[in-house]
Parts: C-alpha cells; structure tokens; sequence
C-alpha cells in the first residue's frame, strides 16, 4: 500500500539535512522531495517552514518513528 508521508520543518537547512539522513536511515530509496511552505499571509521566507514529502511505496516506513526523527530537527510528521 503506497503511502506519503510529510516531515514539517522549521527551515530549509534541518529540510535538506533530514532528506539526507532519510536515506540512510530509513533506506529510502527515492529523493524526498522538498518544499518551502510560506504560513498563511507570511511573504518573508524566515517565516516559512519547509516541508519533506517521501515517498513509501510499500507501506513499510513506521510514522511514529518518522515522527521521532523530525522532531529532532525541531518538526513534526504531518497527521495523513
């Protein structure tokens, strides 16, 4: 069962470095794949979060694991 999971982080750096660690510890296969999420009315790019889209084509990835790891760049995985 294909599933996608999204990684809300607070800035672009702690996006592009946990869309590296993914990969190895997580055995991601495909790049995730990163985008900047301006908050509502906010048009100054400090105040925008950066989203981790990653693809799981088999189901197999575990969401409160993925959960525990973006929190560790001060983020959350997004409720599906």
């Amino acid at each position: 069962m294909s599933e996608r999971h999204v990684l809300v982080l607070p800035d672009r750096d702690a996006a592009e470095e946990a869309a590296e660690e993914l990969a190895e510890r997580f055995g991601v296969r495909d790049e995730p794949q990163l985008v900047r999420d301006a908050l509502a009315g906010e048009d100054d790019a400090e105040d925008a979060q950066w989203l981790v889209v990653v693809e799981d084509p088999e189901g197999r990835l575990d969401a409160s694991a993925l959960d525990e790891f973006a929190a560790a760049y001060e983020g959350w995985l997004e409720a599906p």
